[in-house]
């Protein structure tokens, strides 16, 4: 009967028309990079244009609630990151979706774990020796950020939640400006993304020290994770996943997370975007539905005890 009753939603073609797949930060990001790179593969899967649109602001917020608002017919959708369903509902006091409620998750496209890297001038080669020092001299080392309750803000909140250690936080306005002086010695540290990184680190103007990630990664298979480390269980990771409204229709949203799994899989998409330090997914939605939840549980308790708020 089940069968049969899916037989009337797969009876009508899809797409008949372009796809509206929305970018809610600006051009040339990692966000925008990753969904134009899936945009197009999806347009020649699925013989239907993609139309990139780029709608930034309020930290990616805008562009979420655009799609929160459009039709559930498969014609819009978002790619998702981190900051809009994980973090930034536990930072704003008002949002205009509701990142649970307001969307059907596709697939999980990519992550991209962060890089614990420190200035070469800090007596630091480890993660033991980073909580040894900190743990010497409390509340005297700092460390740079893209902002408040920026991503790699908040993994060195959680940092100093498990380590139980207290260092002081340097907000910036955006990743860029703090890994200058970072790199300047002017901030010891930051957690920055691997394709952000790893160019200093090759030429030693910065000493990577541990991965965010849960499990050491296969692109950098020499740096050791936070968790295995000394804080097991430390798990920071920015990621990338496509949604589209509540309520669209499941043969599509299973259709077209089909469709993407096999895109992150095909060789061209993973060459590329792993030299970026991308780890590509392609997950259910049901799998997707879950980790979207323990992330929104999880960066809760993060952001609620760093008392940062966008409003």
């Amino acid at each position: 009967m089940l069968v049969l009753g899916a037989g009337p939603a797969l009876a009508q073609p899809y797409p008949v028309k372009p796809i509206r797949f929305v970018i809610p930060f600006a051009p040339g990001g990692p966000t925008d990079i990753l969904g134009r790179a899936v945009g197009q593969k999806l347009a020649e899967s699925l013989g239907q244009s993609v139309v990139i649109e780029n709608r930034g602001g309020a930290g990616g917020n805008l562009g979420a609630e655009l799609v929160a608002r459009s039709a559930p017919d498969g014609y819009t959708a978002l790619m998702g990151a981190t900051s809009t369903h994980a973090i930034n509902p536990h930072l704003y006091a008002r949002l205009g979706f509701d990142p649970v409620r307001d969307f059907a998750p596709v697939t999980l496209v990519a992550n991209t774990p962060s890089l614990l890297a420190v200035h070469p001038a800090l007596p630091v080669k480890s993660v033991g020796d980073l909580i040894a020092l900190a743990r010497a001299r409390p509340g005297q080392l700092t460390y740079a950020s893209a902002g408040n309750g920026s991503s790699n803000h908040l993994a060195g909140v959680l940092l100093c939640l498990m380590a139980k250690i207290d260092m002081v936080h340097i907000p910036y306005k955006g990743s860029g400006p703090a890994l200058v002086d970072v790199m300047a010695g002017q901030v010891p540290m930051m957690f920055n993304n691997m394709a952000s990184v790893m160019p200093y680190v090759r030429t030693g103007k910065l000493r990577a020290v541990a991965l965010s990630s849960a499990e050491r990664s296969k692109l950098v298979p020499g740096i050791p994770t936070v968790a295995e480390s000394g804080l097991p269980g430390f798990e920071v990771r920015s990621w990338h996943g496509v949604f589209v409204p509540a309520g669209t229709p499941g043969a599509v949203v299973s259709l077209l997370a089909e469709r993407i799994a096999a895109i992150v899989r095909m060789p061209d998409v993973l060459e590329r975007l792993n030299a970026q330090g991308v780890e590509l997914v392609g997950n259910r939605p049901d799998e997707f539905a879950a980790f979207v939840r323990a992330e929104l549980e999880k960066w809760g308790r993060v952001v609620k005890a760093s008392g940062a708020r966008a409003d």
